[in-house]
């Protein structure tokens, strides 16, 4: 059997097992296994919101089966389950605050992102339903786990956005330290392990809190496992992945360690750093060499026609496709963008995009961008914002003129922040919730 290569950027998505009570009572301290023997238990309450008992069967079935299948050794029983219930309770806040907000995933767009799982592994859509099926995982909870994952992204993207401000002094500084030499140069794999300190710790209570991350260096140096470290210690948002941040460049990594990393060696050992209410343990866990990748750049133009609420998706498509009909039939591309695209950004100038990257765009415009030939208007599709027509002027190996180095280090700074911002905001709206756990009733 094909096994399929499905993983979102949070969390794996749940895999629905016929556990038997007895697998329960092998796993669970028997208070905990009582509690799971009734299915629909409520384990937690989350503001105005709960979190059954099945949810965390279920997740705690694809995280133990992880562990197996990578060889990574189970951290106690008690401590794995603090773990996944932390993680199921930062997704319901997040989904509840979706869902104050009104942030949605409509059946299509959801279709959409399946059916590129599908593609993904070389599967039809019938191939790919038999292989979730002979894998023990429900389609429907599967669809319903991926909108989620949706929503959660859009979420983030909405409130953590509005947070970041990027100045021209942040990008000069960025253009003129080793970060940009390096980031071309080596690639990173960095381990990471967070401690969190209460808001109201008092100076002794965090002076004992470094004097345990100092301890836990030491066993770290001393040959103690680093995932397994992770799992059992950290409280980052990586804690279940054994802290691996995967692969970044140097200008990707999170400020506040970034300079320590390009002077470790691999599987150095560097900590505890201290930054406010936070301290950090860090590993250097991989590098490798990047400086022979060249960046392929497209000089691309597009029309976009939105829906709207007075305007129907199946009329935007009908509009792109008279659109696409002119352009054919011999009319100018950027007169056609500046009187239809509503795009205001590049509408006035014709519908340019100026030289980009795939990873500029969502995955449905890069594809189509990527494929199509010099000259080539394709035809009428469909991302998230829209229906697009796309125009490719040019392609070029990869430019270092100012501008295209100055836009790199602003997505490489927006990057940055993004994630240390992600952080700081769960934290936020984690001590903002009300959260009763309910895991030792009997």
């Amino acid at each position: 059997m094909q096994k399929l290569k499905f993983f979102t950027t949070r969390c794996a998505i749940a895999q629905l097992r016929n556990w038997g009570a007895m697998a329960l009572f092998s796993l669970l301290s028997c208070n905990v296994a009582a509690d799971y023997q009734r299915l629909e238990a409520i384990v937690a309450v989350v503001d105005d919101d709960v979190v059954l008992a099945s949810e965390l069967m279920a997740r705690l079935d694809t995280v133990r089966t992880s562990m197996i299948e990578n060889n990574v050794q189970m951290p106690p029983s008690d401590v794995l389950i603090n773990q996944i219930m932390e993680r199921l309770i930062i997704e319901n806040i997040q989904l509840q605050e979706a869902e104050k907000r009104g942030v949605t995933v409509d059946d299509e767009t959801l279709a959409r992102a399946v059916s590129s799982f599908a593609n993904n592994n070389n599967m039809s859509m019938e191939e790919f339903r038999q292989t979730l099926a002979a894998d023990g995982t429900n389609y429907r909870q599967f669809r319903e786990e991926i909108r989620s994952e949706l929503i959660i992204t859009r979420l983030q993207r909405a409130m953590i956005n509005r947070r970041i401000s990027i100045s021209e002094q942040d990008v000069q500084a960025l253009l003129n330290s080793p970060f940009y030499q390096q980031m071309f140069s080596d690639e990173y794999r960095v381990g990471h392990i967070m401690r969190t300190l209460a808001d109201d710790a008092s100076d002794a209570d965090a002076q004992a809190a470094v004097a345990q991350a100092q301890d836990l260096v030491q066993e770290l140096r001393d040959g103690a496992d680093f995932a397994q470290m992770a799992i059992a210690k950290s409280s980052a948002s990586t804690a279940l992945e054994g802290g691996d941040l995967g692969w970044r460049r140097a200008g990707e990594l999170p400020t506040l360690f970034a300079d320590a990393v390009l002077d470790m060696q691999v599987d150095d050992i560097v900590g505890p750093i201290a930054s406010g209410a936070t301290i950090h343990i860090i590993k250097l866990l991989d590098q490798r060499g990047a400086g022979t990748e060249r960046m392929a750049q497209t000089n691309v133009s597009h029309i976009l026609i939105r829906p709207s609420e007075i305007v129907t998706n199946e009329q935007a498509k009908a509009q792109a496709q008279a659109v696409y009909e002119r352009i054919q039939a011999g009319e100018d591309f950027a007169e056609l963008a500046r009187e239809f695209s509503e795009d205001p950004a590049s509408a006035l100038n014709g519908g340019t995009l100026g030289w980009s990257t795939p990873d500029q765009f969502v995955p449905q415009f890069a594809q189509v961008m990527m494929a199509a030939g010099i000259g080539e208007v394709s035809t009428p599709f469909e991302s998230e914002f829209g229906w697009h027509l796309l125009l490719v002027e040019d392609r070029r190996e990869q430019d270092m003129s100012d501008e295209a180095r100055r836009n790199m280090a602003m997505d490489l700074l927006f990057r940055r922040r993004f994630e240390e911002e992600r952080q700081e905001w769960l934290k936020e709206i984690r001590d903002e919730a009300f959260v009763e756990l309910r895991l030792n009733e009997s």
